[in-house]
Parts: C-alpha cells; sequence; structure tokens
C-alpha cells in the first residue's frame, strides 16, 4: 500500500515507543566483538530477534550467556567464517527459520589481511577484499528472498572512515570505498521491493583491548598527540554510539533513508596517526 506520495505504507511504519526495532528479525555477521558486539546488544536489549555469527564456538556461547535475561527474542547463533563457500547462505537460511523471517541484515564482519602496500601481495588483497565485500555481497544475496517475504527490510552495512579518507592500509580502504558504493547501487536495485540499504562507517573506535584502547594505554603521549590532531571530539567514537545509528537504521523510523553512506566518527580527519 502507498500513500499520496507514492511511499510504501504498512504496519511496520506505525510503531511507537523505544527505538524503533522491538520485533524486528536481524541477522549480524561478526557479533561477538567490537562493533558486532554492542550493535547484538542494543538489538536484543530493544526487544529485537537476533541471529548472528562468529568464527569461535566459544564466544558465540560467551555472548549469549551474557545475554540471558534481557527483555528480546532468542539470540540464534552459529559459529562460521563468513568467507567460506556456502557457510554463509545455509546460516541465513537457518536464521530466517529459526526467526520466522528477515526484517533486517548487518554485515559487520571485517579486517585486513598483509601490511604496507609493498609488503601485500594478491592473496592479501583477495583475502582482504572477500571478508569484506565478498562477505557483503553473498549476505544479500541470500537474504532478499526472506527481506522480499517480509514485504520489505534494511540492510546496513558496516564500511569505515579509511573508505574514503586515505590512511593504510591500503587494501582495507579500497574494500570499504567498495562497501560504500555498493550499499548506494543496492539502495538503487532492491528499492522497488522495499528494502533499503545504507552504509555506516565508524571512525577510530575506542574497543577495550583493541588498536586505539591499547595505544592510550601504551603510549599516552602518541595518543594524546592523535587526538589533537585528528579528533575534534578529544576522544574516539565509542562502538555503542555507532551501534545505535546501526539500529536507527534498521527500524520503521529510519523509513525514508537509502542509498546513504553515514558517517559516525565524531567529525575526525585522518584515520590514522600513520597517515600519507
Amino acid at each position: 500500500m502507498r500513500n499520496v506520495h507514492g511511499s510504501r505504507v504498512g504496519a511496520r511504519e506505525e510503531s511507537r515507543g523505544g527505538s524503533g526495532v522491538r520485533g524486528k528479525r536481524v541477522l549480524v555477521t561478526g557479533g561477538t566483538r567490537g562493533l558486532g558486539e554492542q550493535i547484538v546488544r542494543l538489538l536484543v536489549t530493544e526487544g529485537a530477534q537476533v541471529a548472528t555469527c562468529a568464527r569461535t564456538a566459544r564466544d558465540l556461547e560467551t555472548l549469549k550467556l551474557s545475554l540471558r535475561g534481557e527483555d528480546g527474542g532468542p539470540l540464534f547463533t552459529r559459529a562460521l567464517d563468513v568467507t567460506e563457500p556456502e557457510r554463509l547462505e545455509r546460516f541465513v537460511a537457518a536464521s530466517a527459520k529459526r526467526l520466522g523471517g528477515l526484517d533486517g541484515v548487518v554485515a559487520c564482519a571485517g579486517g585486513s589481511h598483509g601490511g604496507g602496500f609493498e609488503r601485500t601481495d594478491a592473496a592479501d588483497w583477495a583475502a582482504t577484499w572477500e571478508l569484506n565485500v565478498g562477505h557483503a555481497v553473498r549476505l544479500v544475496r541470500a537474504a532478499i528472498p526472506h527481506l522480499r517475504d517480509a514485504g520489505g527490510g534494511s540492510v546496513v552495512l558496516i564500511s569505515s572512515i579509511s573508505g574514503w579518507k586515505p590512511g593504510p592500509p591500503i587494501q582495507y580502504g579500497v574494500a570499504k570505498s567498495a562497501q560504500i558504493h555498493l550499499a548506494a547501487s543496492l539502495a538503487r536495485e532492491l528499492g522497488p521491493d522495499g528494502i533499503r540499504v545504507n552504509a555506516v562507517s565508524p571512525g577510530s573506535m575506542l574497543i577495550p583491548g583493541r588498536r586505539w584502547d591499547r595505544m592510550r594505554q601504551e603510549d599516552p603521549e602518541r595518543f594524546a598527540g592523535f587526538a589533537a590532531a585528528e579528533l575534534p571530539g578529544g576522544e574516539p567514537v565509542a562502538p555503542q554510539e555507532v551501534a545505535r545509528v546501526v539500529a536507527f537504521l534498521l527500524s520503521d523510523w529510519s523509513s525514508g533513508v537509502s542509498g546513504a553512506h553515514v558517517p559516525v566518527d565524531r567529525a575526525q580527519n585522518a584515520p590514522s596517526p600513520d597517515g600519507y
């Protein structure tokens, strides 16, 4: 059904209160660490039904145990590498069956192989591409029939500030740039089916035990210099802040947003103190 302006109208757009994701059935890749974990936690807390995957079964079990008692639906998990042929596709099908369909998917798994340009070979480039772009493409293709069955839905691709601001490693930035273009193109192609596609680009995130947290503790002078030069807000963005933007894009509240590239970076300049 469409309103007088030609936009889709349905029960999903009539939700009131909360964050707008209550009852949504969402699949998130890479959901046990960093940003992925915060997305899963927020969605479950807000009443969504969630499926997530990661490479380590123990991490998935730890996540499930920590979420017991939260006000949300069941958390369906499976250990897998998103780059393995057919494993991701089977997980999408199993998740749709377990959750009773899919209203949204988040391609959060990602990373980089290799080092500097001259030390990175073709295999590193291929592996980085497959982990970021290839996995996102396969996730969306597998999810399309389920999103169509739901009358439409939302796809969020997690890119990076490195996707449009140069900084090493270059193979990672190229892959993240491709994800931004992928979201814009898919939004046009899948729009007639009511499927929205957007890219979210976090800046340098302060995640316990990861790069910026380690630098802050082990080399506070260098961290302070980085923050002063590149971070107008004085510190990196928190993953919880990025997760809230992702939840908004999955919700009915963002029904008019598709094909967008949304930076969540506190107006960060260069993505790294090692920039070009």
